[in-house]
């Protein structure tokens, strides 16, 4: 019953996306409210590492502004109940703005050492993760809501060893082994809620300024449920209308959706998160399987620069990820390219 309803939610964002034609009083501004694509790469190779959160990849696709999710008077009798179930989304302030998102992902988790083919049972289990997301998106220039459902399979049908050991032969790397032992097949399902503050710069000067954002949030399912809260700092040239820098992470997207003048910025951030579940040490839910005890708490500390010109923008970050389970060597370090278009 839970994946019918997620597949009906799946199914009223897909109408949203293709049938509400942008606001008409925005008709104008659409120049400067387009479309907007965002591909992500992550790998830990990038801090010359092979382990732990080793691969992750997403592109994601995201509407110009929409008329009222309900309003429109073009959906289904039966979607109506759950798009008003939704919070947030149906705020009638006018200065509000409205997007859906579609995304593909990958990613995937692996032990320390790969060249190993037995069960290494006191280090991170395989495990792979490969979803579709659909994403309501709400904002003003102040504050940004986002609610997020994500759908996908963990294990062999999430072909994560396939597209590791490919890449790896390809690149002359070494073969990952151990993958007969990853979690096994399971549906995944996660429903994430998510808030951002934009607060005023600190300095403003011309061009010049540095300002903060800050977030609240969590996600409930059983891939992972969590809280999380962090913030953002940014110090550049004509910083940009978002919402900061985004990772590949539930209800990560920032909002970049304005062309505007070249700029670019300095940023560190942070992200905490109580974890209550997560699949991929916590192991299968419904079977046994690998699995490890986890922390409780986790910290993303992040710092990177960002370069944007009219419809194009580019971001590096260098993640600092402390330790996600008991006997886990050292933090983590990863580094994360992401590239948006808009057009």
């Amino acid at each position: 019953m839970l994946f019918s309803r997620f597949s009906q939610l799946a199914f009223l964002a897909l109408c949203l996306f293709w049938i509400i034609p942008p606001t008409p009083s925005l008709a104008a501004e659409e120049a400067a409210v387009p479309w907007t694509i965002n591909v992500y790469f992550e790998n830990d190779l990038f801090s010359g590492t092979d382990r732990n959160y080793t691969n992750g990849v997403k592109i994601s696709l995201i509407s110009p502004d929409l008329l009222s999710f309900v309003e429109s008077g073009k959906l289904p009798d039966w979607s109506i109940e759950y798009v008003y179930r939704l919070p947030f989304i149906n705020d009638p302030d006018p200065a509000l703005r409205r997007k859906v998102e579609f995304s593909l992902g990958q990613n995937m988790y692996t032990p320390a050492d790969i060249s190993r083919s037995d069960l290494i049972a006191d280090d991170r289990p395989y495990a792979g993760w490969t979803y579709f997301a659909a994403a309501f998106h709400t904002k003003s220039s102040k504050r940004m809501d986002t609610i997020e459902l994500q759908l996908g399979l963990v294990g062999p049908q999430s072909y994560a060893e396939e597209t590791q050991n490919g890449v790896h032969e390809l690149r002359d790397l070494d073969r990952a082994n151990g993958w007969e032992h990853q979690l096994k097949n399971e549906p995944g399902l996660a429903a994430i809620y998510e808030r951002k503050w934009r607060l005023a710069p600190f300095i403003s000067r011309g061009t010049f300024a540095i300002d903060a954002i800050t977030h609240l949030g969590g996600a409930l399912g059983n891939v992972a449920t969590y809280a999380n809260t962090g913030f953002e700092t940014r110090l550049g040239w004509n910083l940009p209308n978002d919402f900061g820098v985004s990772l590949i992470r539930p209800a990560g997207n920032t909002g970049f959706s304005v062309r505007q003048q070249p700029g670019g910025y300095f940023f560190v951030a942070t992200n905490g998160r109580a974890v209550l579940q997560d699949i991929f040490l916590d192991g299968n839910t419904f079977t046994d399987s690998h699995s490890l005890s986890k922390k409780p708490l986790v910290v993303d500390l992040a710092g990177g620069a960002s370069l944007y010109i009219k419809q194009c923008k580019l971001t590096w970050t260098q993640v600092l990820r402390t330790k996600e389970f008991d006997g886990q060597a050292a933090n983590h370090s990863f580094g994360s390219l992401s590239l948006t278009f808009l057009f």
